[in-house]
């Protein structure tokens, strides 16, 4: 990591100055440690084959990197956000937090796929980049931990729903798993944020709208496939859906942490909700051994 060079002007030599050389000195050693210390944020152009265009990704790179391999939680943001949404609105601390945890936080833009491979739009598969792709270029650019025990995969609202979707069909790519006031099931919400434009409309496509719902994943789940962290909030409209899905969990009897408590569907819930799902993934990668 770069360090910046704090540049010291000569002083003048008498007998009232070596107080202030020694507190100049001091606040020069005090910044360069912060800058040695703070995570590194890289905004990257990430090729995608699939789709034949490059997609931007906002990692942030804690300090632990330079010293050993560490985890990776991966971040998905909802609908009408992007690569920057986490840390510039959701959850500004991040840095700090990569820091602190030694974890990396990689966050790509997902536009408004729902983090699908598109059944109608050939041009659309998020869920190739997200779990094959993007996976593949990370380990091969930074210090991580290049195996499924060393990666979580995480999202709010349309990124909840496509953590789960990503995390569950390659659970051969991730061990853990969270959602934070996800579209767990999208059947009820036929007409909303752009999910006709990826599935087609549910009245013609009515397969689609069965098929692309992780709800719908929950019977070929096996106990202790992913570790799983699901929340929202008593004021949020997918409060029910989520009621449903822990329900549906529990049916299979796939274990899994539900959490609710007060919150609607909004950054300040996400930004309390994240912290407990970090949580919840540095006790799992601990659990492995790392």
């Amino acid at each position: 990591m770069d360090i910046f060079r704090i540049f010291v002007p000569p002083l003048i030599k008498d007998k009232n100055m070596n107080g202030w050389r020694r507190w100049l000195l001091g606040i020069s050693a005090c910044l360069l440690s912060l800058c040695a210390w703070a995570a590194r944020v890289d905004t990257l152009q990430v090729r995608s084959l699939a789709m034949n265009k490059r997609v931007e990704v906002v990692v942030i790179c804690p300090d632990a990197a330079e010293r050993k391999a560490c985890p990776v939680v991966y971040l998905l943001h909802g609908h009408g956000g992007d690569a920057h949404t986490w840390l510039g609105t959701t959850k500004p601390e991040l840095p700090e937090i990569a820091d602190e945890k030694g974890l990396f936080f990689v966050c790509p833009d997902g536009e408004a796929s729902w983090y699908w491979d598109s059944p109608l739009n050939a041009d659309v598969r998020y869920e190739t980049f997200v779990s094959d792709e993007l996976v593949q270029y990370i380990d091969s650019c930074y210090r991580t931990i290049a195996d499924r025990k060393g990666r979580a995969i995480t999202g709010f609202s349309m990124g909840g729903h496509g953590a789960l979707w990503n995390a569950i069909r390659h659970s051969d790519v991730f061990s853990a798993v969270g959602s934070t006031s996800g579209g767990v099931d999208i059947r009820p919400f036929p007409k909303n944020w752009n999910m006709s434009d990826q599935l087609g409309e549910k009245e013609r496509y009515p397969e689609n709208w069965e098929n692309y719902t992780v709800i719908n994943l929950v019977p070929q789940m096996l106990n202790g496939q992913l570790a799983i962290i699901i929340d929202c909030g008593y004021g949020d409209f997918f409060f029910d859906v989520n009621t449903r899905f822990h329900e549906a969990l529990q049916k299979q009897g796939v274990d899994h942490d539900f959490i609710v408590r007060p919150g609607e569907h909004n950054h300040r819930y996400w930004h309390n909700s994240i912290d407990y799902q970090i949580l919840f993934f540095q006790k799992h990668f601990r659990e492995q051994g790392l």
